[in-house]
């Protein structure tokens, strides 16, 4: 019998999907042009029961929703929703709070803080780090560089917020060649060009090289911003981030250094790992997603700032006299690009209180065990896969060959290796026992897995590797 509130049946909609997700196909069972054709047509002219509404948007909308929560997805470093942060999820929505200004919500402000502080312990970031709350890493990166590019010119007697870039120095900026993308987008969005950046070359792993980087540093004292990558979006490797910074600080020592650990930098909350880290708390700021390795419900980023006053300087809007402003208390749209927004930090809060220092630890460290065993079942399936990287997190690179075939660059099987490579992969997702996605590496066509969900178990792991060891047999 279907409920006459609304909440009440969306309730039941989303527990019934969250009780089954494991079961089902975890890819999309439909098409864009049946989905338009289900939920589409013009505007009605008169109401509809709200409760008719979910019951429709449940049900039609279904066969296009992917189960990303599931235990057996493994694509695009997505991690799921632990069962607190979900809830506390829902209660944001329920109490719909603008995560703005303190005035407008001061438990949303006071949790954001409190939420703040416990990531920057379990981090490994100095203790005055500042915190903003943004959607992702996109805008983590936007607010961390912004803070970058307005330090390196006050130090040069430029201010840039007041005076924009119209006849400031010139900045450079020093990227590793395997930098997600994401940095040179933040770098658009702030007046810098993505095309502008010099670009140091990474090893056979994707990590920096420390003789280029030496390199590539200007030699003049000049505004200069370096960043860094904890965690290879394909390999998961890391750049020797406290060697760089060292040689960072020696040669330019008013260089700011950020560091993109979108979810490497959580490694630093796991002490098995946390030395592919060491000496990171040397940077000037990081940025990194919650909706990934803390496994909180979409969206939720965190951009880390060393110098609260630069952070502030760069994102503070212009004061508004309707608006009254704290004073000890934390306005939120001082630390990132939005005025209104969603209270992303309930969701933070929830899943850091309950899992704890050791139970975040936990989760990570469990992850990349299953990453490891992933890889050890797929290398030993037998001739024609190769997992192509050293697997150090959660990340797995695969690559299918005809029994037999070379599948290195430039080999005369390596286009055919290329081929069945994604038509392995699109198998995989056609069978619905695990959905992961391809991507090219160095040349290369390969199959990308990561495994970065609270709930996926070994059992998972081996049912998905028999499913694409099935798949590679097949094609």
């Amino acid at each position: 019998m279907t409920s006459s509130n609304p909440l009440k049946a969306a309730y039941d909609h989303a527990t019934r999907y969250i009780g089954g997700v494991a079961q089902r196909h975890v890819g999309a069972r439909t098409t864009r042009v049946d989905l338009l054709a289900a939920l589409g047509g013009s505007l009605p002219l008169g109401a509809t029961d709200p409760v008719e509404v979910i019951v429709h948007l449940a049900r039609t909308a279904d066969p296009g929703i992917v189960a990303t929560i599931g235990p057996r997805y493994f694509g695009f470093v997505i991690g799921g929703s632990l069962p607190a942060a979900l809830a506390a999820d829902w209660l944001t929505s329920a109490w719909d709070q603008n995560a703005g200004i303190f005035a407008c919500g001061p438990a949303a402000s006071v949790v954001e803080e409190v939420a703040g502080a416990w990531l920057v312990e379990l981090l490994g970031l100095p203790q005055e780090t500042s915190v903003g709350f943004t959607t992702g890493c996109q805008m983590a990166h936007f607010t961390c560089l912004g803070a970058a590019r307005h330090a390196v010119l006050s130090r040069f007697g430029w201010d840039v917020e007041e005076r924009g870039l119209f006849g400031a120095p010139e900045i450079t900026v020093v990227v590793g060649s395997e930098t997600h993308a994401t940095i040179p987008t933040a770098l658009q969005y702030l007046g810098l060009g993505r095309s502008r950046s010099v670009i140091v070359d990474s090893d056979d792993q994707g990590r920096l090289r420390l003789d280029r980087l030496e390199a590539a540093l200007p030699s003049d004292d000049s505004p200069l911003i370096v960043c860094l990558q904890a965690g290879n979006v394909n390999t998961g490797a890391f750049d020797p981030i406290g060697p760089a910074i060292e040689l960072i600080r020696a040669r330019c020592p008013r260089a700011w250094v950020h560091i993109d650990g979108a979810f490497g930098l959580w490694a630093a909350a796991d002490p098995a790992r946390r030395h592919f880290l060491a000496g990171h708390d040397g940077a000037d700021s990081w940025a990194t997603d919650g909706h990934k390795w803390l496994n909180v419900p979409y969206d939720c980023g965190y951009a880390f700032v060393r110098d609260p006053a630069a952070h502030s300087a760069a994102m503070s809007p212009q004061s508004a006299a309707y608006i009254t402003y704290g004073q000890a208390e934390r306005d939120e749209f001082r630390w990132v690009p939005e005025y209104s927004r969603r209270a992303r930090g309930f969701a933070t809060y929830a899943a850091l209180r309950s899992l704890g220092q050791d139970g975040v630890a936990a989760m990570i460290d469990r992850c990349c065990r299953l990453a490891e065993r992933m890889a050890d079942a797929l290398r030993s399936a037998g001739d024609g896969i190769e997992v192509l990287n050293d697997v150090v997190l959660d990340q797995v690179l695969v690559r299918f060959t005809s029994p037999g075939g070379d599948a290195a660059a430039g080999s005369a099987d390596a286009a055919d290796a290329d081929d069945r490579t994604r038509r392995v992969v699109k198998a995989v997702q056609d069978d619905g026992t695990c959905w992961l996605g391809s991507t090219v590496w160095h040349g290369l066509a390969a199959m990308r897995i990561s495994v970065i969900n609270w709930s996926t178990t070994e059992a998972d792991i081996d049912r998905s590797a028999a499913a694409i060891v099935a798949a590679h047999r097949q094609v």
